[in-house]
C-alpha cells in the first residue's frame, strides 16, 4: 500500500474509532488496515494512534496528521478531477428521513448513477443526534429546526410548506374547526407526534396575525414514526401538521382533508450537514448538487389543486 492510500486508511480510522469499522468501509481485510497504520508510524517516528480493546483515539500527533491527510486527500481528489476530467467515483454515505429519501431522492437514483457509475451510495435512516464523522457518515439531511453540532456545515436545501390535516370521519365526529380558537374546548385531539431529537410531545403550531401560535392538544395516541403519525389520521384518530408532500395521495384520494389553512405552521426547513473536513471532496458535492435539485421544486407554496376545499367536507 503506498503512502496516500495509507493516509486515505488513516483519515477513515480516526473517523470511525475504529480498525474494523474502516476496513469495511474501505472493502480491504483487517490485517491491511493494521499494517497501513504501523507502517505510518514507523515512517513519521511518532504513535499516531492510542488503541485499548473498545476504543481507538488518535494521539496528539496523530491529531495534527489526521488534519494534514485530510487536506492532502481532498487537494489530491480535486487536482485528479481537474486534470483528467474523470468523473467521481467511490463510497458516498448519507443519512436521510426515510419518508424523505423515498419521496425527494429514489425516484431519480437511477439516473443519478447512470451519470455517475463509479459512485456507490448508503442511504441510512438512523435520523437522530449522532456524530456523523464517527458513525461513518459523509452528509445527513434534517428537517426542521438544527440542534446538531454547531461545527458542521450546513446547506439549506429546501423549505417545505405544512398543513393541518384531518379525515373527513374526525370532522364529522368533531366538527370542523374554523380558527384555532375553535380547538380548545371543543373536544378536539390531536396525534401525539414525537419528532426525533425530541423528549417530548411536538405542539400545534399555527400563524395568528402574523404570530406563531403553539398549541397542545388531548392525544389519544402518540407516535415516533411519521408513516404511523399520518396513518392514525386517516383512521380518524386526530389532527396532525405534517409538511403536505407526506399526505399529497391521501388527499387526492380523499382519506384527508386540510383544515385551517389559513392558519398555517411555520415552514419546515431542509438543511444538508458535512464536516469541514469532507468539503472539497468531489464526490460529496455531486450528492449534494444532485439532492438540492430534488428538493428545488417543493421550495414553493403547495399547489391549491392538490387540496380539497374545506367546504365540500359534509359536517
Amino acid at each position: 500500500m503506498d503512502r496516500f492510500d495509507a493516509m486515505r486508511v488513516f483519515t477513515r480510522i480516526v473517523e470511525r474509532r475504529s480498525f474494523t469499522q474502516a476496513a469495511e468501509d474501505l472493502g480491504l481485510p483487517r490485517s491491511s488496515v493494521t499494517d497501513a497504520v504501523k507502517g505510518l508510524e514507523a515512517r513519521l517516528g511518532v504513535r499516531l494512534l492510542q488503541r485499548t480493546t473498545r476504543h481507538v483515539s488518535p494521539t496528539l500527533d496523530g491529531e495534527a496528521y489526521y488534519r494534514r491527510c485530510v487536506d492532502l486527500i481532498s487537494d489530491v481528489e480535486d487536482a485528479e478531477a481537474g486534470f483528467t476530467g474523470a468523473k467521481p467515483a467511490g463510497l458516498v454515505r448519507i443519512d436521510v428521513h426515510g419518508t424523505q429519501a423515498r419521496h425527494f431522492l429514489l425516484p431519480s437514483l437511477p439516473k443519478f448513477l447512470e451519470t455517475y457509475p463509479d459512485l456507490r451510495l448508503h442511504i441510512g435512516e438512523a435520523h437522530q443526534a449522532m456524530d456523523m464523522v464517527r458513525e461513518g457518515f459523509d452528509c445527513m439531511l434534517r428537517a426542521g429546526e438544527l440542534t446538531v453540532d454547531s461545527s458542521l456545515i450546513r446547506r439549506r436545501l429546501a423549505t417545505l410548506q405544512r398543513g393541518t390535516f384531518a379525515s373527513p370521519d374526525y370532522i364529522r365526529c368533531f366538527g370542523l374547526p374554523q380558527t384555532p380558537d375553535d380547538l380548545e374546548g371543543g373536544g378536539h385531539r390531536m396525534i401525539g407526534y414525537y419528532a426525533p431529537d425530541a423528549p417530548e410531545i411536538a405542539p400545534f403550531d399555527f400563524t395568528v396575525d402574523g404570530k406563531h401560535r403553539k398549541m397542545m392538544l388531548p392525544a389519544a395516541i402518540t407516535v415516533s414514526g411519521p408513516e404511523t403519525n399520518v396513518a392514525s389520521a386517516c383512521l380518524g384518530l386526530g389532527l396532525i401538521q405534517v409538511p403536505r408532500y407526506r399526505v399529497e395521495a391521501d388527499i387526492a384520494a380523499g382519506v384527508l382533508i386540510e383544515v385551517l389553512a389559513d392558519y398555517p405552521p411555520a415552514p419546515l426547513p431542509v438543511h444538508v450537514l458535512y464536516s469541514h473536513t469532507r468539503q472539497l471532496s468531489p464526490r460529496l458535492r455531486v450528492v449534494i448538487e444532485w439532492m438540492a435539485e430534488q428538493f428545488k421544486e417543493d421550495d414553493l407554496a403547495p399547489s391549491p389543486l392538490r387540496l380539497l376545499r374545506q367546504s365540500e367536507v359534509k359536517t
